[in-house]
């Protein structure tokens, strides 16, 4: 990626009135035409969003965005639309113990809607907050019962089963750290209480120890800052065995989405850590050494991110995609999202393009011109997804940030024409992260409280 600074925040924030504008207009007609009991909206084919028998991840993303939608321009339409769909529709997933996605699905509805209570931008009367209060304490609790014992702590498993760690699963902990924060606990056999911070300092450690890769020890034969999809692990006795890929290429190459997880829950647990009372995790780690080991892993991560992604900062789908090498010097232009050989990936670019600034924003006292540079990466990152040809400017198309790849080793994408790869659509968990982006970037630029989703919980 090229670093261009005269592109600056403030001519970012000029880009996002358009954005919000057009946000609005998608979150509109997804509510007015799609059939919520044939599942979630999870990406769109010919610009129309369908549904995709997997797991369900993704319906938090669509009733979140409404909220964060009415975060950003205050119009009532919008909470409207969030509120009613939280209550209405979201209960499943707070219950939900098939699936590793709490963080994505309830934090971004229950958690959205009580951080605008406590930050003071909507009014919610006494039970409306204890309600909030008590679906995030409960979704916390469910997922960390997903839980992998490993001889340096655990992890939680992915719904492929016990023997299966996702990188993804790193902005999940956000469930179980929310619910630590409002004084929640897991109970077990024989009354046994589990902090659910340790559990995701656990995991947290888990993933920076295992799906992330340094270029020495055991990883000498590799490059550092390359991520792992999943990791496989031995259940009879908790030791690892081998680096693997579900979405990506192989497990010995980096599905670039995997590697925006990592660098944006690795952002967004930095920035927190000062919230946290180390006191609650020092039988795991002191908050010293916890901090020594996510820097590490963050800074790896996002450098990484920044050497292997053309000069506009959008990835293709995965570094080691098959056929990367048919497109030439293909790192020193813009992605090409029209091409014949790979498809890029620009949901994994939203979500990079937040957790680079959080990462710079919590590196700033320490490590000033990395820092510097991971904001400026995060801002150029927003620029090019608020502008043409990704931002979807067709009011008939559903989708806000075009070119999202979902699954290309399932063949899932749709491939509008013959000789091009799939392009044109977008996915929930882009659309969504962008507006996260947009969000943290207008409050950045106006001076207003820090977007985090910490804010749900009182300091």
């Amino acid at each position: 990626m090229k670093l261009d600074h005269s592109i600056s925040l403030e001519r970012v924030a000029q880009q996002l009135p358009r954005f919000w504008e057009l946000s609005g207009q998608k979150i509109k007609s997804i509510e007015s035409t799609f059939d919520t009991q044939k599942g979630a909206p999870v990406f769109t084919e010919k610009g129309i969003y369908v549904t995709r028998d997997w797991t369900e991840w993704t319906q938090g993303f669509q009733f979140g965005s409404a909220i964060l939608q009415f975060d950003a321009t205050g119009d009532d339409t919008f909470l409207e639309i969030g509120r009613k769909n939280t209550i209405e529709k979201m209960a499943p997933h707070l219950t939900h113990i098939g699936v590793h996605d709490h963080g994505f699905n309830n934090v971004s509805t229950y958690g959205n809607l009580l951080r605008l209570i406590r930050e003071g931008k909507i009014q919610g009367t006494f039970w409306e907050e204890e309600f909030y209060k008590l679906a995030l304490k409960v979704t916390g609790a469910v997922q960390a019962t997903r839980w992998t014992k490993i001889p340096t702590g655990g992890f939680i498993y992915s719904f492929n089963g016990p023997h299966s760690l996702f990188v993804d699963t790193i902005r999940s902990c956000r469930a179980l750290v929310v619910s630590h924060q409002l004084g929640h606990v897991l109970q077990g056999e024989n009354d046994r209480r589990i902090s659910l911070i340790e559990r995701a300092i656990q995991h947290l450690l888990s993933t920076v120890r295992f799906s992330i890769f340094y270029g020495k020890g055991r990883d000498s034969y590799d490059v550092s800052g390359r991520t792992a999809h999943e990791i496989i692990f031995n259940t009879n006795d908790g030791n690892y065995r081998c680096p693997n890929s579900q979405q990506g290429y192989t497990g010995f190459s980096t599905w670039t989405r995997g590697l925006a997880w990592a660098i944006c829950g690795l952002g967004e647990t930095l920035e927190i850590l000062d919230r946290l009372n180390p006191e609650d995790y020092q039988g795991v780690i002191s908050k010293a050494d916890l901090i020594q080991e996510l820097t590490q892993a963050a800074l790896a991560t996002s450098e990484f991110y920044l050497a292997n992604t053309p000069t506009d900062g959008i990835p293709y789908w995965d570094t080691g995609a098959p056929n990367l090498h048919l497109m030439g010097d293909y790192l020193h232009r813009p992605a090409d999202p029209f091409n014949a050989f790979e498809p890029v990936d620009s949901s994994a670019a939203c979500i990079a393009a937040q957790g680079l600034i959080r990462i710079g924003n919590s590196l700033k006292d320490h490590h000033t011109e990395t820092a510097q540079r991971f904001i400026q990466a995060g801002i150029q990152l927003a620029s090019v997804l608020f502008s043409e040809p990704y931002l979807s400017v067709d009011p008939n198309h559903q989708g806000l940030v075009l070119h999202s790849i979902y699954h290309q080793p399932n063949g899932w994408d749709f491939v509008p024409e013959q000789g091009k790869v799939a392009h044109g659509e977008s996915s929930m968990w882009g659309d969504y992260h962008a507006r996260e982006l947009a969000l943290l970037l207008h409050r950045m630029a106006n001076q207003e409280t820090y977007y985090s989703y910490l804010n749900c919980v009182e300091s």
